[in-house]
């Protein structure tokens, strides 16, 4: 068979996989090519790629979803190949048709494989020809919310929906009782439409806990295909994955050899080519069942990298060029342990609600390798998907790899909004994670440990940033009254006096709490924090109306008080339905006029690929609706007004 040369690659995607392709792309020697949306205008993916084209709005619709755009830049450029990388375009069928329509090489496999093994029905159907072991489920033709709900009674609770073109768990729901079949449905159809524009469903019979595990496989036009082991993805929130390692503590080497030689012969089986991964969920007695193929680069790829010493981006290239592979399976070598963890852009303490703005200051590790495409000043926008880095570790043993990681996501400074970095470092401290015990009940069953009602540091980061406020690095005159100050963070309050000393010298008082500090100025515009007998780095930077520290390898936003009005329980409670982040409205529930009761659903909104529920917390009577299905608004917009009834003085809340 030829070879397929070409000479200039566009990248269908950003952020950091698209930098991370074009940094492979550039060692090899081809020109690149960005595109970018209006709101990622000035994004580093931009600024990196040899050319950059316009392709549209804001909105994935109106730019990385787009088709015709990416062909037209494609075109404009002179592009001769096209890397989807993962998520947007990278699992549709007609875009990789669209493609080699045009003339374009995909990186990645036939559009037929991708329609194939993108409908969930339809691969599962490969996989049960192919002799892979494959969850029982509904299957059927059948649609309807009614349909579904009699085929999951006949199976019985719990039961899986899943999305047929699914994926990064959107359109996929957990039911437990029949009670709440049809909600669970209603949900994730809409996810799924929004995410994938195809609504039709799958059932599977719910397997309790058991773990996420992955097998990479490459496969050349030449006929080798190989596997690169396996990766452990259990440790998941909404369906999604927090942390990947590889090898998976729960597989020993006859476990791999059976469920890399499934793959490889599922692979072989539906001809494919490229860099592809099978998923499977695993039971307690080390069964494995077929969940989905990605016939794409995955996320977690780096811990793959780490472990074998190949460029999985590089691979995937040289394959589309009609390279072969130089390897067989048995030249496959599996050094050390890898750990990666995806840093979010999301509140873990307000069930991980993405959150969007800007990046005042970021810092990472330079111990880790570090994935992004950010830098202090970037804007993080609501549109796109919420994570924002990924961090991976590489050690000899698990052990080694767990605490090197620890000590690099402490070391690095996200400020600006919230991120799940002192959620990840807890997961990953967890004596279960450090044991290799987690399956994908991992972060329900220890939520109140991992998820306390007041994090743990909180009143001493208040402390500390009480202390910069009122002192500054050495700069305060010192004098011998306390000055108070009043912080905010979620619903706590914290009022706190400082008296400045000489030098930096300070005392912080908070009820019957006391600490003596000295700040003194550090590296990079930091500070150094001096308690007892110990020295600590620490960052402070205001902006978007909040203060942020980085102090005791935890990133801590709180809000300024101490000029703020007092606010009324009356004041409080105005029933003003704010929107929790810019997002897209997906529904509106209720119409003026209409009786409301505490907790009760009024509007759904979607941003970062996720739907939000807001939620009344008083009630009242729908005295106005500032928004309507399909429109997009910013966030704190107003939504919708409640008139409480009379009497009522509870708060409205502004998410639920």
């Amino acid at each position: 068979m030829t070879e397929t040369a070409f000479e200039k690659l566009l990248i269908a995607n950003r952020g950091e996989i698209a930098l991370r392709i074009m940094r492979t792309a550039r060692r090899m020697g081809l020109a690149t090519v960005a595109v970018y949306s209006d709101a990622d205008a000035d994004a580093c993916h931009v600024r990196a790629a040899d050319q950059a084209v316009h392709i549209g709005g804001a909105a994935p619709g109106d730019s990385y979803l787009n088709i015709n755009a990416i062909l037209r830049a494609a075109k404009e450029t002179g592009a001769d190949a096209v890397h989807p990388g993962y998520g947007f375009l990278a699992e549709n069928a007609d875009f990789a048709a669209a493609c080699a329509a045009a003339g374009l090489v995909f990186v990645g496999p036939a559009p037929d494989t991708i329609r194939r093994m993108g409908d969930k029905s339809a691969a599962k159907a490969a996989m049960i020809e192919a002799g892979v072991p494959c969850i029982p489920g509904y299957l059927g033709d059948e649609n309807s919310t009614i349909a579904l709900r009699r085929e999951a009674e006949k199976m019985g609770f719990p039961v899986m929906i899943k999305a047929t073109a699914g994926g990064g768990g959107r359109g996929m729901r957990r039911v437990t009782r029949y009670e709440d079949f049809d909600d669970a449905m209603r949900s994730a159809k809409s996810e799924a439409m929004t995410a994938f524009g195809d609504d039709t469903m799958m059932l599977e019979k719910a397997i309790d806990d058991p773990r996420h595990v992955e097998v990479q496989v490459l496969a050349d036009r030449h006929g080798t295909v190989i596997h690169l082991g396996e990766r452990d993805c259990s440790v998941q929130r909404r369906h999604q994955k927090l942390i990947e390692e590889s090898p998976s503590p729960a597989v020993d080497e006859d476990l791999r050899d059976r469920m890399g030689r499934a793959s490889v012969k599922a692979a072989q089986a539906i001809g494919y080519e490229g860099a592809g991964t099978f998923e499977y969920l695993l039971d307690g007695q080390g069964r494995f069942y077929f969940m989905e193929m990605n016939t794409r680069l995955q996320v977690e790829h780096p811990v793959t990298e780490a472990l074998t010493g190949l460029d999985l981006v590089e691979w995937q290239i040289r394959i589309a060029m009609g390279q072969a592979l130089p390897m067989t399976q048995k030249d496959v070598r599996l050094d050390g342990h890898a750990i990666e963890v995806r840093l979010c852009a999301e509140d873990p303490e307000n069930d991980f609600l993405p959150q969007s703005g800007r990046i005042l200051d970021w810092r990472p590790d330079p111990g880790l390798r570090v994935d992004h495409a950010l830098e202090t000043g970037a804007e993080v926008p609501p549109y796109y998907d919420s994570m924002i880095a990924k961090l991976i570790a590489h050690g000899p043993t698990r052990d080694d790899a767990r605490r090197q990681l620890i000590r690099g996501l402490r070391g690095s400074a996200a400020l600006g909004l919230r991120t799940n970095q002192g959620f990840l470092t807890d997961c990953l401290s967890h004596p279960d994670f450090a044991e290799g015990a987690t399956d994908t009940g991992f972060i329900d069953r220890h939520r109140g440990e991992l998820l306390p009602d007041t994090p743990r540091g909180e009143a001493d980061a208040a402390m500390v940033l009480a202390a910069v406020l009122a002192v500054g690095p050495g700069t305060a005159l010192p004098h011998s009254y306390a000055v108070p100050v009043r912080l905010g963070r979620g619903g706590a309050v914290y009022d706190l006096h400082v008296t400045v000393g000489k030098a930096g010298h300070c005392v912080v008082e908070r009820g019957d709490a006391r600490a003596t500090l000295h700040l003194s100025p550090g590296t990079d515009g930091g500070l150094r924090i001096a308690r007892g007998g110990a020295t600590e780095a620490a960052r402070a930077v205001t902006g978007g109306g909040m203060t942020w520290l980085h102090y005791g390898g935890r990133a801590w936003g709180f809000t300024d008080l101490r000029f703020a009005p007092q606010i009324t329980a009356e004041e409080a409670g105005s029933g003003r339905i704010m929107a929790s982040m810019g997002a897209r409205v997906m529904a509106i529930g209720v119409s003026v006029g209409d009786r409301v009761t505490k907790g009760q659903v009024l509007a759904v909104l979607e941003a970062m690929k996720m739907e939000h529920a807001h939620v009344a917390d008083i009630d009242g009577t729908v005295g106005a609706i500032h928004a309507e299905p399909g429109a997009q608004v910013s966030a704190q917009a107003l939504l919708i007004e409640l008139v409480p009834d009379a009497g009522g003085a509870e708060t409205a809340s502004e998410t639920g």
